[in-house]
């Protein structure tokens, strides 16, 4: 950063090149000015190309604010737009003068033009550019060095000044002159033989009149070498409450200072780190105990990163909008001396403490996935939200919550595939102990965890990334250890790409799901687009060997951290592939995409309607290894397309809601009788029906609770439910041999094993038809959601359904659908004798058991926990006259046992 004298003392992160440039260089308030933006120089917009407009305005002498700023925030109509040169090169122009253009009044003097260069849709912008305005004729500036404040000891350094008219120049460092002539422009060479910060001083004199300008520079002793201490790992190393240890690989890197609020963000030998090999290490002393200090890594003068590391960050952008209630005191961001994200430790922190020590994790064919967005899934969108529907989803019935990605990623709004830092949750969502609350919670209800974790690629914000960066073109340099400079994938690419057959990337990779497992006790990991995990070109479709060897290395790993961890993989490649991996040692797992076809029998249009291949079976896999589902965060809402484009005939309609949701159960009957692991996105129980691309494509979706209160929504929960139910108990469900017919409009489905034999039918069409229904035997069967028997005479027996009809026969009596259902609790209350009363309710609610009741607890449908109370006796009275009319749930302890009830308030 340039100053004119006099001379003050502060230091700012570097400047990238000479993004924008002025023409007359020295421009006055009183003349035109054109201004040339270069995008393909270091900036937040990188090279561009599309329509660019000016959010511009001017700093006035003595005030630091932008002041008469032209229009507002990407409003195309009032903002100026530049013209494009090509290249990435834009013009614009300003005329008849400054002062004019900007409608600044005579009383102000103008000190600096300020532009953010914004893309028309505002999504993409610059950092504040500014351009000086001189006050007189006679001007300097320093042009050389550029952008850089770092130099290396004994190195040899250019000096350049520009004049705007012919006068008697000088160029100094500190008090020593080093060059003097007369004219426009001077230069020098210079060795930096002595360490420390050292004033450029040029300046210009005239007829009297001299001015100046300067630029702060930092002369760096050569780092020195020495061993890090064995027990220091990469990132941040507490030692003890007043002492850390930091370590950062950064190969072919010469000199890195840690700046931060330990040393004011200013850059002295004794934050020189220590270099050992490809490491760089230094110890901080001295620290206060549990106080947060924000600090960056400063390497070879060049760029500023947050530690890859790290657990925290600080973000100039994101954090402004994260309010105290997500998350409490967050610490400021000291935008005054430093700038880009940054990284946060703390001595002395208070350890969480575990409540849950152990659990267990269902077999790969019995896992019954629930797939979430935090952002989505509750009004609030933080991880103490979810906590509070952890008893709805434990109702639904799934053993398995997936959540979308986690750790910190652009923005706050986001589905997290654009990842920057991998080791720190996001703070939109809440703080990290909030994140181990979770998922402690989540494990006290017998669930486990699926963090979905995206390392096919990080964004062009992750430290990784910005360490070995070509400005340039706005991509990763070709010495990145980590990142490929651009994807060998000619369809599919986002962000930065991964190079995974890097070694310093497969450690990256370990290290970070080693962390999750051991910090966060998560049990597994789907791993976003997997067919990229290649360097082979292509769209990655066909069969790679060498991506398989990539990804059984990774398992490997993962394995040999927890044996029995879930490895689940997005890869949609040749379905050879999918075989080797789901059958590797402890058997990988695959997304299984059913959406379409299933989406096609429930819209009732049946000639691409078959769903065969989310049968692990029908794909030829040897173990369990698909995990199939109707719906993801990926995919269209099959409540959506139902009702926007589903087929009729007659006074059978399925683009009218309850049909379109009888239509969802019948098709969730036949997904949860597949053998293998399934997948639920969340709301698909309630049948959602907002589509993937309201609010575009990633954008916040409204969170629909609401449902609950709707009878026919209810009834396909039940349905979602009680499946899940069966599965859970009925191993012929989950792994038993299937014999699929399930083209055209009427589908069966038979299971098999070990004697229990099940036939599923149903008419996908749109009017009544009949169906050669098989039977593995004859005798009497038992209709499950009807609870009716049914006499089989023939192993194939014409059955007519109605439009939308379904049966599920089991040649053992299942327990009563209704039973199952989670609409009906009566069962259990008198199994457990425990009497509420009266029912429904307005003003008290009475509990009674045959023994103490130590605890009861009142949920909302939603499962939010509304009331806990510790009686210590058998007979409870509830004043309920404040509770909102509805549903709610209570669980009941008393002694050795838990009893689940429900009771109506009504007034």
């Amino acid at each position: 950063m340039k100053y004119f004298l006099p001379l003050i003392f502060l230091f700012v992160s570097f400047l990238g090149k000479a993004q924008i440039t002025s023409s007359p260089a020295f421009p006055t308030a009183s003349v035109a000015v054109t201004i040339t933006f270069d995008s393909s120089m270091e900036s937040r917009l990188g090279y561009f190309t599309g329509d660019l407009y000016a959010h511009t305005g001017v700093k006035i002498e003595g005030s630091d604010s932008w002041q008469h700023v032209i229009g507002s925030w990407a409003n195309n109509t009032t903002q100026p737009k530049l013209t494009y040169l090509g290249s990435g090169r834009y013009e614009l122009v300003i005329t008849p003068d400054i002062n004019t253009y900007y409608s600044v009044p005579a009383t102000e003097t103008v000190t600096q033009l300020m532009f953010v260069f914004r893309s028309a849709d505002g999504t993409k912008q610059t950092n504040d550019l500014p351009v000086t305005v001189y006050q007189s004729s006679l001007a300097i500036t320093i042009s050389s060095p550029e952008g850089q404040t770092l130099f290396q000891q004994n190195s040899s350094l250019s000096i350049s000044a520009l004049s705007s008219a012919d006068a008697d120049l000088s160029l100094k460092m500190d008090e020593t002159l080093l060059a003097s002539q007369t004219g426009s422009s001077i230069s020098t060479t210079t060795t930096l033989t002595d360490t420390g910060w050292k004033w450029l001083i040029a300046s210009a004199s005239l007829n009297g009149s001299t001015t100046y300008d300067s630029l702060h520079i930092f002369v760096s002793p050569a780092p020195g070498t020495q061993a890090k201490p064995s027990s220091y790992k990469q990132g941040i190393n507490y030692i003890s409450e007043t002492e850390v240890g930091l370590v950062l690989l950064a190969p072919n890197k010469t000199d890195i200072y840690v700046l931060g609020d330990f040393n004011d963000w200013t850059p002295s030998t004794d934050y020189q780190m220590k270099k050992d090999g490809e490491y760089f290490w230094i110890t901080l002393s001295n620290l206060t105990p549990q106080q947060e200090y924000i600090y960056q890594y400063w390497i070879d003068g060049d760029v500023r990163v947050g530690d890859p590391l790290c657990d925290k960050i600080s973000d100039p952008y994101d954090d402004s909008y994260i309010t105290d209630a997500v998350y409490p005191d967050l610490i400021v961001y000291p935008s005054d001396k430093t700038s880009g994200r940054a990284s946060v430790l703390q001595t002395g922190q208070t350890a969480y403490e575990w409540k849950t020590s152990s659990w267990t994790l269902p077999s790969k064919e019995n896992l019954l996935i629930y797939e979430l967005l935090i952002r989505d899934f509750t009004e609030d969108g933080t991880y103490q939200a979810v906590i509070d529907k952890l008893g709805y989803l434990e109702r639904l019935g799934v053993n398995a919550i997936e959540l979308m990605p986690f750790s910190e990623f652009e923005g706050n709004s986001s589905w997290g595939y654009n990842p920057n830092y991998y080791f720190a949750p996001d703070k939109a969502y809440g703080t990290k102990d909030d994140l181990k609350e979770l998922i402690d919670s989540i494990h006290n209800r017998g669930m486990i965890v699926i963090q979905d974790m995206v390392l096919n690629h990080a964004y062009n914000s992750c430290p990784m990334a910005k360490m070995y960066w070509d400005d340039t073109n706005s991509r990763p340099s070709a010495d990145n250890p980590w990142f490929n400079v651009t994807s060998p994938n000619t369809a599919y690419s986002w962000g930065s790409d991964f190079n995974h057959e890097s070694t310093y990337t497969q450690a990256f990779v370990d290290t970070v799901t080693s962390y999750w497992m051991n910090e966060y006790k998560v049990d597994g990991f789907r791993f976003d687009f997997t067919k990229g995990f290649t360097n082979t070109a292509g769209d990655g479709s066909a069969y790679d060997a060498s991506r398989i060897a990539i990804l059984e290395r990774m398992a490997n790993h993962i394995w040999s951290v927890k044996s029995d961890a879930y490895v689940i993989l997005e890869h949609f490649a040749a379905n050879a592939e999918e075989q080797v991996l789901t059958s590797y040692s402890n058997g990988m797992m695959v997304w299984g995409n059913g959406n379409y076809n299933f989406n096609e029998a429930t819209m009732g249009w049946n000639d691409n309607s078959d769903f065969s291949w989310s049968s692990y079976q029908a794909r030829g896999f040897a173990q369990p290894g698909l995990v199939a589902y109707m719906e993801s965060h990926d995919e269209e809402r099959l409540m959506y397309k139902n009702l926007q484009y589903g087929n009729s005939s007659g006074d059978y309609d399925i683009t009218q809601l309850a049909t379109a949701l009888e239509r969802n159960a019948m098709a969730a009957a036949f997904f949860f009788s597949l053998a293998g692991p399934k997948m639920i996105w969340q709301f698909g129980e309630l049948g959602y029906d907002y589509s993937i691309d309201y609010n575009e494509r990633v954008g916040e979706k409204p969170v629909k609770w609401d449902y609950l209160d709707d009878t026919n929504r209810q009834k396909l929960f039940d349905v979602y439910s009680a499946m899940l139910r069966l599965r859970k108990q009925y191993p012929v469900f989950t792994s038993g041999t299937e014999t699929r017919s399930l083209s055209g409009a009427t589908k069966s489905l038979q299971l098999s094993k070990d004697g229990h034999h099940i036939t599923l039918i149903g008419n996908f069409g749109v009017a009544s038809a009949s169906i050669s229904a098989p039977f593995s035997q004859t005798g009497t069967w038992y209709e499950f959601f009807t609870g009716e028997t049914y006499a089989v005479s023939s192993t194939s027996q014409t059955i007519t359904l109605a439009a939308g009809e379904y049966r599920l026969y089991s040649d053992q009596q299942l327990p009563a659908f209704k039973d199952l259902a989670t609409d009906v609790e009566d069962q259990q209350i008198a199994a457990s004798s425990v009497s509420v009363f009266p029912n429904p309710a307005s003003t008290q609610l009475w509990v009674q058991a045959d023994e103490k009741i130590t605890e009861l607890r009142i949920f909302t449908m939603d499962g939010k926990l509304i009331r806990e109370v510790s009686p210590e006796q058998s007979t409870v009275d509830l004043n309920i006259a404040n509770l909102q009319n509805g549903v709610y749930f209570l669980q009941i302890n008393s002694g050795s046992k838990t009893t689940n009830s429900k009771f109506i308030k009504s007034n």
